[in-house]
């Protein structure tokens, strides 16, 4: 008796071979996660280089222009005839406290606003920086203390209005938009304190304190380089090391904990992380308006959502003040303070984003319908 050939099911496909009927649906997946990494790396290595050709740039031009080679040789440690006060002692230190301000200032304010999960949460709208320009003020005007000892009071008075802030909006909790709303009645407050003693100080300490007020790079040494440094440094080295954790949290603390992530604790070293960053650089520079607030939207449009926004924030500040202290010293006959800069370039920007988001809301909810 003659029998037929058993006929099974066949071999399974492997599930690296393609086939199947969800293997385009997870090779689209891939793809799609593929072109958003490499996205987000080109943005990242542009954004580097754009800081770093500005840094050079900030270095060589002047009232008297050097070559990037001169100014390369004086930065490793050169002695070069003519070149070495100049770059060394005068615009070295301005850029590496404008770099190291704006990379403070936008890691900070993206940090905020994606804990938070509010674009206005950010430390020149929410008090911070106002706390620390207050006390900068009082140490001017009325204590009569300059360069790093105006640093020195500037620090604290920030993360104590920041842990003020904290106090008065914690509720089993602190909600973004609680905070905003009571740190920008402490900013008022501050900001009238600080008009205050303005108008009973005397005119040269007036014109001090406006400078600062104003945010500029005009008083940046050496002096100042070290201490800003020694705190930007290892704070951000934190919050980049955090930059996983953070984004855990957005999708909630019960999320966040089910995959492994210490809420409070992340939390917490975020806060504070954020308060010290800007803190420091407001004491060093002044309060640049607009860095911290628009950095991470600037940055958010160059990457994409995706991963963490922490890094192409704090690329984005330091591009922002570096270039806008360019466009302060050689775009116009008279030279402006950075702050005055951002501040002309950052108010359109301030209208516009809602606008922008607000479109982009309506044509998420058109194309799901």
């Amino acid at each position: 008796m003659r029998t037929s050939p058993a006929v099974g099911p066949g071999p399974s496909p492997s599930p690296g071979s393609g086939s199947g009927p969800g293997s385009g649906s997870v090779e689209a997946i891939r793809r799609g996660r593929r072109r958003r990494i490499r996205r987000r790396r080109t943005a990242v290595a542009a954004l580097t280089a754009v800081l770093a050709a500005l840094f050079l740039t900030s270095l060589c031009v002047g009232h008297t222009v050097y070559s990037p080679y001169d100014a390369l040789r004086v930065v490793l440690g050169d002695t070069v005839p003519g070149v070495s006060f100049t770059v060394g002692r005068l615009r070295l230190p301005r850029a590496l406290t404008g770099a190291l301000a704006g990379f403070a200032f936008g890691l900070a304010g993206a940090t905020f606003q994606t804990l938070l999960r509010n674009m206005l949460a950010s430390p020149d709208v929410i008090g911070i920086t106002s706390g620390a320009s207050a006390a900068a003020v009082f140490a001017i005007v009325v204590l009569g203390l300059g360069g790093t000892q105006v640093f020195l009071v500037a620090v604290p008075a920030g993360i104590g209005v920041a842990l003020v802030i904290h106090l008065l909006t914690y509720r089993q909790g602190v909600s973004g938009a609680r905070l905003v709303l009571v740190g920008i009645g402490v900013g008022a407050l501050l900001n009238s304190v600080t008009s205050y003693l303005l108008l009973r100080a005397p005119a040269w300490d007036v014109q001090e304190a406006m400078r600062w007020l104003t945010g500029s790079l005009g008083t940046a040494f050496w002096d100042g380089v070290g201490p800003l440094a020694t705190g930007v440094l290892p704070l951000s080295a934190v919050l980049l090391a955090l930059g996983r954790p953070l984004t855990a949290l957005q999708l909630g603390d019960d999320t966040a904990r089910a995959l492994g992530t210490r809420v409070e604790a992340v939390r917490l070293a975020l806060v504070l992380g954020a308060v010290g960053l800007t803190a420091l650089a407001t004491a060093a520079t002044g309060p640049i308006a607009f860095v911290a607030f628009l950095s991470a939207p600037v940055a958010h449009r160059l990457t994409g959502a995706n991963g963490s926004p922490l890094l192409p924030a704090a690329l984005t500040g330091a591009v922002l003040v570096l270039a806008a202290d360019l466009i302060g010293q050689f775009a116009f006959d008279t030279r402006f303070p950075v702050g005055v800069v951002t501040g002309a370039l950052g108010a359109p920007c301030l209208l516009w984003l809602p606008t922008r988001s607000r479109r982009t809301r309506t044509r998420r909810l058109e194309g799901a319908r």
